[in-house]
């Protein structure tokens, strides 16, 4: 008899993390959607290796953090003045399947990487603005 209720007491343990976990992650989107300067955006650092995650603009940098993490810490980081704008496309039929729907491709430069960053149209205007209002190298001050 005693087996039986540590049996179920295990399970309902286990099944209490499980929601509490799930309420973190929920918690955390929440916190992320609701922050001002911030936007889906899937990246692929790798070719094909697309993640979902969240952009964030901040004063210098443009910060990428994974949609499905606990970390309140960004995984990429990249500098606002290192960061060149190539241009945006459509996505490829292998990619449409692992982006967001109704996304395009931007085409993205920093310190000589490659990267591509997924995103509604409305989202590449605003990073194309905020990109263009960033000082240039060697040239005035942060505002």
């Amino acid at each position: 008899m005693e087996e039986v209720g540590y049996t179920f007491a295990i399970l309902a343990a286990l099944f209490l993390l499980l929601l509490l976990t799930l309420l973190a992650f929920g918690v955390r989107r929440y916190q992320l959607r609701r922050a001002l300067g911030t936007f889906d955006a899937s990246i692929c650092m790798l070719p094909g290796s697309w993640q979902m995650g969240v952009c964030r603009y901040a004063d210098k940098h443009l910060e990428w953090l994974r949609l499905f993490s606990l970390s309140p810490r960004p995984r990429y980081r990249f500098r606002r003045s290192a960061l060149e704008l190539q241009g945006w496309r459509q996505p490829t039929e292998a990619e449409r399947a692992k982006i967001q729907p109704g996304a395009i491709v931007v085409m993205l430069r920093h310190d000589k990487q490659e990267l591509l960053l997924a995103m509604s149209f409305d989202v590449y205007a605003g990073l194309s603005s905020w990109l263009e209002a960033g000082p240039v190298i060697g040239i005035g001050t942060w505002r």
